[in-house]
């Protein structure tokens, strides 16, 4: 007992379900920790790759099986046609909307992306893009229906 007793315990408990919002950002903030460790890797001249796991039937036994596989990340940032270095956050296929009519986030130099992509995931996290989640994962959904 005098171990436990060193510990600060509380009643906290794991919630079953997770709003649809917090599902939604949770999603953006993995994807934008992708981008974080793509930049990295591309300023330090390495890959990055992070790994899958994908369901494969074979074809002669009709046995599933679990493959590990490379996942494809693209890269979000582009140089736009004034030649400066532009960030675009995604959710799916969609191009978030930042601000009124804008769409990217302009950057000085590719030593910016990391601090950039920092600085939206804490705004992800605060719910500033929740009405841009929501209007992108609309679009998604009206895509998959007939």
């Amino acid at each position: 007992m005098t171990t436990l007793a060193t510990l600060k315990l509380t009643a906290a408990q794991k919630p079953f379900n997770i709003s649809q919002v917090q599902q939604r950002r949770n999603k953006l903030v993995k994807r934008l920790w992708e981008q974080a460790e793509l930049a990295k890797a591309h300023q330090a001249g390495t890959q990055f790759a992070p790994i899958k796991f994908r369901t494969v039937t074979d074809r002669e036994t009709g046995e599933r099986k679990q493959v590990e596989t490379s996942k494809r990340v693209k890269c979000w940032w582009f140089t736009s046609e004034n030649g400066k270095l532009s960030l675009s956050v995604r959710y799916g296929t969609k191009v978030l909307e930042l601000a009124k009519n804008k769409w990217a986030v302009e950057l000085a130099s590719d030593k910016d992306l990391v601090a950039t992509l920092d600085v939206i995931k804490t705004a992800v996290l605060a719910g500033e893009l929740d009405d841009a989640i929501s209007q992108a994962s609309e679009k998604l959904k009206a895509g998959f229906t007939k």
